[in-house]
């Protein structure tokens, strides 16, 4: 396996990034191109695949192929780029507005047909870029720019919904659990089948500031304390937990993907590759 450093991903010529301060992507970004390194991934086969959004600025970042789509439809892109070419490592950068507001009908296809993708979701729990509007992933009763006293909607839950749609591999942490977070995105990437990384980073410049998070330290902080591992997760009582968030890998299946499962029909109604030919 080769061996590189996380830089070696890195587009340097594109930074400094344009994110907030305080933002998580930056964070999610180092952990991203560390993962790489760690796997020895060749850059030429690796593909980024990106739609609209704040995290979605990350494929100018790095030093991959690299695929900007349109708003909500990145996993439909990376899902035909895998499809076409299954020895490619595909990557799908998502943020809650584009992988789970407006995507989101692709997102459980992409896991119930568990295609060879790894989507990573920065949940900022609101549409950062276009002015703090609330998501799918806006916590019940929180402001944003379009729900002044409150958000009157129930919040998804992105990791239980890829997983019981047929994820292989699903995960969560934060940008404050860099650690956690760097072997999550490293063993999703390296799983077989659809793999899953939602990543907790509230928006400093909009959710934090109008949920009185406080700055960037103060959302750090609140990360710290409320996040927790099954373990501990698993002893609160039922009213407690939506208080807090449940951290680590949460699903680790070994099912057959879709290139798999393609391939096994074709081989069975058209033979192999030497019997057509003859």
């Amino acid at each position: 396996m080769a061996v590189y450093s996380a830089e070696h991903y890195l587009n340097r010529k594109r930074l400094p990034h344009l994110w907030c301060a305080g933002c998580g992507s930056g964070i999610v970004l180092g952990s991203l191109t560390r993962a790489m390194a760690a796997l020895g991934l060749d850059r030429e086969k690796v593909v980024t695949v990106t739609g609209i959004g704040c995290w979605g600025k990350a494929d100018d970042y790095l030093n991959t192929n690299a695929f900007h789509g349109t708003h909500g439809r990145a996993l439909s892109f990376a899902t035909g780029i895998k499809a076409a070419n299954p020895e490619l490592t595909v990557i799908a950068l998502m943020g809650d507005g584009d992988g789970a507001t407006i995507g989101g009908n692709h997102l459980i296809h992409s896991a119930r047909r568990n295609i060879g993708v790894t989507a990573i979701v920065v949940n900022n729990m609101n549409y950062g870029m276009t002015g703090g509007q609330y998501s799918a992933t806006t916590p019940h009763g929180c402001i944003t720019s379009t729900s002044k006293y409150g958000n009157p909607e129930r919040e998804m839950d992105l990791c239980a919904l890829v997983a019981v749609a047929g994820a292989n591999y699903v995960g969560r942490s934060t940008a404050y659990h860099v650690t956690q977070l760097d072997s999550l995105i490293k063993n999703a990437i390296s799983h077989k089948g659809f793999s899953f990384v939602e990543v907790i980073s509230p928006c400093p410049t909009h959710f934090g500031r109008r949920n009185k998070f406080g700055v960037s330290v103060g959302m750090m902080k609140c990360l710290k304390e409320r996040g927790l591992n099954k373990a501990k997760f698993g002893m609160l009582a039922e009213e407690e937990k939506d208080k807090y968030i449940l951290l680590g890998k949460l699903v680790d299946r070994d099912e057959p993907d879709f290139n798999e499962q393609y391939e096994t029909i074709r081989t069975r109604v058209f033979g192999s590759e030497q019997g057509l030919k003859g």
